[in-house]
Order: C-alpha cells, then structure tokens, then sequence
C-alpha cells in the first residue's frame, strides 16, 4: 500500500530526523543525560500525529500521568500508531545519525543543538511540541514507566 504523496513528504526522514534530535537534546538539557534510545522511537508520534500534538499541554507543569489520564481516546489507539509508523522512525534516525545530527553510545541518543528559529508555520509547532515533549519526557524517572504510561508495550 502507497502512503498518500502529503502524508510520505510530511513524514520525511530530515523531518522526522530534526524531531528526534530536539526532542534528545530536551531530555538531556533537563534531566542532566542523555536520552535512552526507544524513546526516540516512540516520542515522535506525539507530535506527527496532529490530534495528539493538539491536545499536548502548554507546558511540563502538567504532569505526563495527569494528562494521560484527561486523554485515554488519544493513547487507546497511541501503541498501534507507534508501531504503523516504525519503518519511518527508523529512517529518521538513520538519517540523523549520518548526518551527525545525533549520536548513539551505550544506548543512549545524544543530540547536536538543532536550530528552529526559522521554522515557520506547522513546521514551527512541530518543533515547538518537540521541545516540550523531550522535556515532559525527561521528567519521568525511567523510560519503562513513560512507555507504560503511553501504552507502548517494549
């Protein structure tokens, strides 16, 4: 089955890349470490996907567990649209990776300063939810827990 032409260019592996990127460099600006690397592999589907990114608080001061708790219709259906969108996601690192956008050691994601200031409409909100999402991330004490609260099976 073909991707329709809008939804492969929107889910480009530069794109999507520069989202994983954000979101590593977040998490270790916040928590002090570097990111575990399945999160990179899960957390952009909060932000690809547009209703979820909607719904996303306006800032960490809303605990993940509290909104994942106000929004059940959107992480019911969060596990198969992680796992329909893992060929992209895999790409994306790739890409990142042979860029040096990103590096992987001891599997952890650490990222390069990613620079969105000429970001410009829904180019813009997604790296603003990216930025807010690799911090929300990072207020989790492990990543099994974050993965459970989305309903991410590992």
């Amino acid at each position: 089955m073909q991707q329709p032409q809008a939804f492969a260019a929107f889910l480009n592996p530069a794109l999507v890349g520069a989202l994983q990127a954000v979101m590593a460099r977040e998490y270790e600006l916040k928590r002090g470490r570097p990111m575990a690397w399945p999160l990179a592999m899960v957390l952009p589907v909060l932000v690809l996907h547009r209703s979820t990114r909607e719904a996303l608080p306006p800032s960490i001061r809303t605990h993940l567990p509290t909104w994942a708790g106000r929004n059940p219709a959107l992480l019911a259906g969060f596990g198969p649209r992680v796992d329909s969108t893992l060929p992209v996601l895999r790409e994306g690192l790739r890409f990142a990776l042979r860029h040096g956008i990103v590096q992987l050691e001891a599997g952890a994601v650490y990222a390069a300063p990613v620079s969105i200031r000429r970001a410009e409409g829904e180019l813009q909100e997604l790296m603003k939810a990216a930025r807010l999402v690799g911090k929300w991330a990072a207020t989790v004490d492990q990543p099994s827990t974050l993965l459970a609260l989305l309903g991410v099976r590992v």
